[in-house]
């Protein structure tokens, strides 16, 4: 059986080591997973309740496709003043009204370098807060950080060190064995 994965990234930066993080994860992934890099992020409109209806904006609806159409979502995120970018908490504001991610099994790797005191905390606790309001079934397992620096970054944008890249596998690893049946 093959996995469907969204990746889900939570910047709009350039150059994310989040997004790095997740084309890493990609490019580790076994031939019973597939991974689709969600990039509509900069697309969205600002989430108004009175928009959520169909017809939808077309960004919204194709983000809700790519939940939908996926067996599980990974998100990689920063953090900024102390929380998730509101560019991001938009994009999980517009999954709420859809229901397709409801109790999707969801999970999210913390990047944040080591000099980071906190690494992302802030963020991830105002994720996890979202991510409750949408009865997601959180895959605590899977939900790690990999600290990782921008120097680190191979000039192909991925990261190459075998302990990380391992990480990133297990972190797979750990998804997809949530998404198979019981025996």
């Amino acid at each position: 059986m093959t996995y469907r994965i969204l990746l889900v990234c939570g910047s709009l930066r350039a150059g994310s080591t989040n997004e790095a993080a997740l084309r890493t994860v990609a490019d580790v992934a076994p031939e019973d997973v597939e991974t689709v890099f969600y990039e509509g992020l900069g697309d969205l409109p600002h989430f108004n309740p009175d928009d959520d209806h169909d017809p939808l904006h077309p960004a919204v609806a194709a983000l809700r496709t790519a939940i939908g159409e996926s067996d599980a979502v990974l998100i990689c995120t920063p953090e900024y003043a102390g929380a998730m970018p509101g560019s991001f908490k938009n994009l999980l504001d517009w999954t709420i009204g859809g229901g397709e991610i409801y109790e999707k099994p969801v999970a999210y790797i913390n990047v944040s370098g080591p000099a980071a005191p906190t690494g992302g905390a802030d963020a991830h606790d105002s994720l996890r807060k979202v991510l409750g309001y949408a009865s997601v079934d959180l895959v605590e397992a899977a939900c790690v950080r990999i600290p990782v620096t921008r120097k680190e970054l191979s000039e192909d944008g991925l990261f190459h060190a075998p302990s990380q890249r391992a990480q990133f596998t297990a972190v797979l690893t750990t998804l997809t064995t949530h998404l198979q049946p019981a025996p």
